[in-house]
């Protein structure tokens, strides 16, 4: 009995992919070739862009010196301690009070709609218009502190805004309250996805409520608490409009972050700085994407 001949997987499901070619292609050529250009010129002493040949490569070859300038550089050394401190109070007040808020709404409140569209509303707004806002709210001489002062505290300070050591935790709360009800709302709909048979077992056995949600609950939801980790730390990378309303990077340099210190590099005559600049950020987001990436599928290919 001949054995029959299995196809090749290349040609497996072939019209899907001649339809998503043109993505594909646009993918290949746009990020990946973008990207290797970024890193490329980073290498580079090019100060605009150029028609990026072989021989230009070549020429304006400098190696490492654009990193070792860029690290002896205050300003990003500045920039990259204020994205730790916004990234990491970002990414944990945010994982903690979305939590808390999807918990409070996954008791069947009344008016539950209600204060869903109240939490979820102001990621509605772009982070321009919450920079504004916050900026209002927290400028001393008309904001918060005015309004408590005439108020009849007149000791009363809150004066962050204008603060060199407080500027950026003035973008940690207005970043909170911009993305908070977005990690609410995706935790609500984890909780939701738990089986009601999880709550009677864990009733029966007499488990306290909050032990089901920190020992059982919050391990069935780890795949959205991955994608709520993806989703809020690429934000807290690539933060740059909500600084540039709310403090504009000051008082002075104190509250910079990278984004800011690219986009400028890149458009006064110093791109092969704001490649290099760029490149770092790359490295330290593949730093933390790749080896999940490589847990999460080698164990679906183990599966």
């Amino acid at each position: 009995m001949s054995e029959v001949k299995r196809p090749n997987p290349l040609f497996r499901n072939l019209t899907s992919k001649l339809a998503a070619s043109p993505m594909i292609f646009i993918v290949l050529v746009v990020f990946v070739g973008s990207t290797m250009w970024t890193v490329a010129s980073s290498f580079t002493g090019i100060k605009t862009l150029p028609i990026f040949t072989p021989q230009e490569f070549y020429d304006n070859w400098v190696g490492w010196d654009q990193y070792v300038r860029l690290w002896n550089t205050p300003r990003w050394i500045t920039s990259i301690t204020n994205l730790a401190i916004y990234g990491i109070l970002y990414s944990g007040f945010a994982f903690v009070i979305g939590f808390l808020l999807a918990v409070l709404m996954d008791q069947k409140i009344r008016a539950e709609g209600v204060f869903r569209t109240i939490y979820l509303y102001p990621f509605a707004l772009s982070f321009i218009v919450t920079g504004k806002v916050w900026a209002w709210v927290l400028n001393p001489a008309f904001g918060l502190e005015k309004t408590v002062r005439d108020m009849g505290w007149t000791s009363f300070s809150f004066d962050w805004l204008t603060n060199r050591d407080m500027a950026i935790y003035t973008v940690v709360i207005a970043g909170l309250w911009q993305g908070t009800g977005l990690v609410m709302a995706l935790m609500l709909a984890g909780l939701r996805s738990i089986d009601d048979e999880i709550w009677r077992a864990a009733r029966v056995d007499g488990i306290p409520k909050w032990r089901t949600y920190l020992q059982i609950v919050v391990p069935m939801m780890r795949p959205v608490m991955i994608t709520i980790f993806v989703i809020v730390a690429s934000g807290s990378v690539r933060v740059y409009d909500l600084v540039l309303a709310l403090t504009q990077g000051g008082p002075g340099n104190s509250s910079q972050v990278p984004s800011m210190y690219i986009y400028e590099k890149l458009f006064v005559g110093a791109l092969a700085q704001g490649t290099a600049a760029s490149s770092v950020l790359l490295l330290a987001t593949a730093i933390i994407l790749i080896p999940w990436i490589i847990v999460e599928f080698g164990k679906k290919s183990r599966e």
